[in-house]
């Protein structure tokens, strides 16, 4: 079980819960596959998953996000690929917005002593899973910026070839965290084929790098629109499947 510094809530509160963290490395091309053009590939090819349990704005959001190694303009960063969430209400706002990739996903995850269990599924496909335990809380890392990348983007009205009410933009997300527990977990995360969210397909698993669960301290946010992107040559990643940007066509997964 977690020592007497872990933090504390109310039973039954939904605050504070924290996030299981999961890292993997795949192959550098198909990560660079899936980056718009104005967003470069890093110098290492990590997944990041992060299951959590979060109050939007006072209700339980259950989700998984899903982000790559990438830089923009020289800054270290993370693209967003999708927020799978269970709140209707934030979905379409969220991408109207800001661009951020959000679309329905069904999560399960909790902990039950230092078991953890998470399920992600989505149209009736269950694609990623973790089962682990607790190995024990480790050092917390000093504050720390996160860096993501978004893309606002829409097509014109009728949907002309190549035209846009909105060309794309690169959106920056900034965000400052401090650490307040963190714990290492031993466990099996397992990607499974889904024509919904295809990252067992386009983001294979070469290597589980990381898992543990993150107490965070949010220090802030800030969200600002960024410079454009070559509009003719971000047209073959203007269509995904629903908000997310895994690659689709009219909305749902590619036909083959």
């Amino acid at each position: 079980m977690s020592d007497s510094n872990s933090p504390k809530i109310n039973p039954g509160d939904i605050a504070n819960w924290p996030m299981l963290k999961l890292i993997y490395r795949t192959d550098p091309d198909r990560i660079a596959a899936l980056l718009p053009p104005g967003i470069e590939p890093s110098a290492t090819s990590n997944v990041h998953l992060t299951v959590y349990n979060v109050p939007v704005p006072d209700e339980p959001e259950y989700g998984i996000l899903i982000t790559v190694d990438a830089d923009h303009k020289g800054t270290q960063g993370v693209y967003a690929i999708g927020y799978g969430i269970d709140q209707e209400s934030a979905i379409i706002i969220s991408r109207e917005m800001n661009g951020q990739p959000k679309y329905p996903c069904s999560t399960t995850y909790y902990r039950m002593g230092d078991q953890v269990t998470a399920r992600c599924s989505h149209q009736g496909y269950t694609f990623v899973e973790f089962k682990g335990s607790v190995k024990g809380a480790v050092e917390n890392p000093p504050n720390h910026v996160e860096h993501e990348w978004w893309v606002k983007v829409s097509r014109a009205v009728g949907g002309a070839e190549k035209s846009y009410d909105f060309p794309p933009h690169v959106v920056h997300v900034a965000s400052t965290y401090q650490t307040v527990y963190k714990e290492e977990l031993e466990g099996t995360l397992t990607l499974a084929d889904s024509p919904w969210d295809p990252i067992n397909e386009l983001l294979p698993m070469r290597e589980q790098v990381s898992a543990h669960l993150w107490t965070p301290a949010f220090l802030g946010r800030d969200i600002t629109l960024e410079t454009p992107l070559d509009p003719e040559a971000f047209w073959p990643f203007v269509d995904t499947i629903g908000g997310s940007r895994w690659p689709g066509q009219m909305g749902g997964p590619k036909r083959r």
